[in-house]
């Protein structure tokens, strides 16, 4: 009996083997057809994963929203419904807000920089012209250098692609992620719907990860889910809240000291500061070029040393107040994360980056434990 056993679990085994290699062999042959396949299908599931998504990003406001409701006797049963509520009313307001007032002002000031930039330019230049022969901007190295921007500019045509027409077409592109009314419908409804049942859905993977996996792994399971939600979380809403504040103090110091499009640069210096260590940077060198055109060097030195202040208040006393200690990893792996995520997926990936490296480092440093204590107990 034993050997007949034997022999099934063999035949068994060669068996699946082979049909494993079939298989593999059957998507190889046709991977064009299951690729296109797999793609038709995120095609489809986009606008749940785009609610998902937007369920996320609006769990924090609705939350606290709910708590607030929650210690009312009267409210406490509705205080779900009513923070969803509110929650969405409050983001239409914020979108009304930044369509209606903050976007047209950027789109001016981005045509208006456009369609003058040629005289800037020139303004520049004869500045440039007017210094002693003997002064460093004159130098060999730096006339070259602005020789080469300057016949790079000339050769594009900005207004072909930053007209009011053109950006209108690109906020249209971008808002129009979700292609139709009904992906756009589907993702609010799907949203609404997570918000409203999150306690249920909790409790049916939670109950899926028990009827899969021993209570240690499902405590594990839950003990990761938590760790992931709670950097994610504080890491987005950290950053978004960051952003805003940094491009109004911008904006505002900006005004003060007579900065021209000062509305534009604050806001491109807020964006970019989205993205550790890299964005500041490279929002400054953007902001300095532009204040150099339109208002001269000694401008751009006093914009700069402004700008660079505030960056230092914000990442030593601004930042570290709002995202807490929910990253505790080191700088170089912040720079790290940030690189590879650029490389891999753009400016989303260079976002994202640090909050996955931070869950990476978790994982890392348990399995690096449990190594170290099983082999010396």
């Amino acid at each position: 009996m034993k050997e007949i056993r034997k022999n099934m679990s063999k035949w068994m085994y060669w068996f699946l083997l082979g049909l494993a290699v079939i298989v593999v062999y059957k998507i190889l042959d046709n991977f064009a057809a299951i690729g296109g396949a797999i793609g038709n299908f995120f095609n489809i599931i986009t606008p749940f994963l785009s609610g998902t998504l937007l369920a996320y990003l609006l769990y924090i406001p609705a939350s606290r929203i709910e708590k607030t409701f929650a210690k009312s006797k009267v409210l406490k049963k509705k205080a779900r419904g009513i923070s969803v509520l509110l929650t969405y009313i409050l983001a239409i307001l914020v979108i009304m807000l930044v369509v209606n007032v903050i976007l047209p002002v950027i789109t001016d000031s981005i045509v208006e920089l456009v369609s003058n930039l040629q005289g800037y330019w020139n303004t520049t230049i004869n500045k440039l012209n007017a210094l002693p022969e003997d002064s460093f901007l004159k130098s060999d190295i730096v006339t070259d250098g602005v020789k080469s921007l300057g016949n790079a500019i000339q050769n594009i045509n900005f207004m072909e692609y930053l007209n009011p027409e053109k950006i209108t077409t690109y906020v249209k592109s971008v808002l129009g992620v979700a292609s139709g009314i009904f992906d756009v419908f589907v993702t609010i409804v799907v949203s609404v719907y997570i918000l409203l049942q999150r306690g249920a859905i909790g409790r049916f993977f939670a109950k899926l990860a028990i009827a899969i996996f021993d209570e240690k792994t499902c405590t594990k399971i839950a003990k990761y889910m938590d760790h992931t939600n709670d950097i994610f979380f504080k890491f987005i809403s950290s950053q978004l809240i960051d952003a805003i504040i940094v491009g109004i103090l911008v904006t505002i110091a900006m005004s003060i000291i007579g900065v021209k499009y000062s509305i534009l640069l604050g806001f491109i210096i807020g964006l970019f500061n989205i993205i550790p260590y890299f964005g500041a940077i490279i929002a400054v060198i953007i902001s300095i070029i532009i204040t150099i055109i339109t208002g001269g060097l000694s401008q751009a030195i006093i914009m700069a040393i402004v700008v660079i202040i505030l960056q230092q208040i914000d990442s030593n006393i601004i930042n570290p107040k709002i995202i807490g200690n929910s990253l505790e990893i080191s700088p170089l792996l912040v720079i790290f994360a940030v690189t590879v995520g650029g490389a891999y997926f753009g400016v989303l990936g260079m976002f994202l980056g640090v909050p996955v490296a931070a869950v990476l480092k978790i994982l890392v440093n348990d399995y690096l434990d449990f190594k170290i204590s099983k082999k010396y107990n």
